[in-house]
């Protein structure tokens, strides 16, 4: 019980943020949410493991993968504040300022890859998971990744039409998710 005392608590901001998001399925913030609030329900799971058996392989590859996520997530936020690249031009409520681009991305890790902030959340979820690993916790694992998978294929769609052959370009240039690989 006081597990889900703790996920609601923990769902309202991520609600709070999202809210305009979840009024359509075909806005790549609707999968987004789902994949936060599994985030969400892995750290509640998981939050006394965090440092058990500091040394034993499974923490240290969950750290990297921790490291790993916020890594790409300060990669992928420093193009943004160094270009300065959102506008309020893009007149699209359900995206966050950042988002709201009128020029593409590719430098910096986004020259490598497309995604490095859902890159970055799929790292952060292997790496809770790994703390402790169970079944349940496997599923909503790759339930996560599943739904930060679609959240990138919609946020594709949406960049190619938005930008168009532009974007195209740089899918051939770039990986999805993992610089060289994928």
């Amino acid at each position: 019980m006081k597990y889900l005392f703790l996920f609601f608590i923990l769902s309202i901001p991520i609600i709070a943020l999202s809210w305009r998001s979840l009024v359509s399925i075909k806005n790549h913030g609707f999968y987004r949410f789902f994949g936060w609030e599994c985030i969400v329900w892995l750290l509640v799971c998981n939050f006394h493991y965090w440092f058990y058996k500091p040394f034993s392989l499974l923490q240290i590859l969950s750290w990297m993968f921790l490291f790993i996520g916020l890594y790409y997530i300060f990669a992928s936020l420093i193009p943004f504040r160094k270009y300065d690249n959102s506008h309020t031009s893009r007149n699209d409520p359900s995206l966050f300022g950042f988002e709201k681009t009128t020029k593409l991305v590719n430098v910096g890790i986004y020259k490598y890859i497309r995604h490095p902030m859902y890159s970055s959340l799929i790292f952060v979820t292997w790496g809770i998971c790994l703390k402790n690993i169970s079944i349940e916790l496997l599923t909503i694992s790759i339930i996560a990744s599943s739904l930060f998978f679609i959240t990138a294929k919609k946020d594709e769609k949406e960049c190619i039409e938005y930008f168009g052959t532009i974007y195209l370009d740089y899918m051939k240039k770039s990986k999805m998710f993992i610089p060289f690989l994928f």
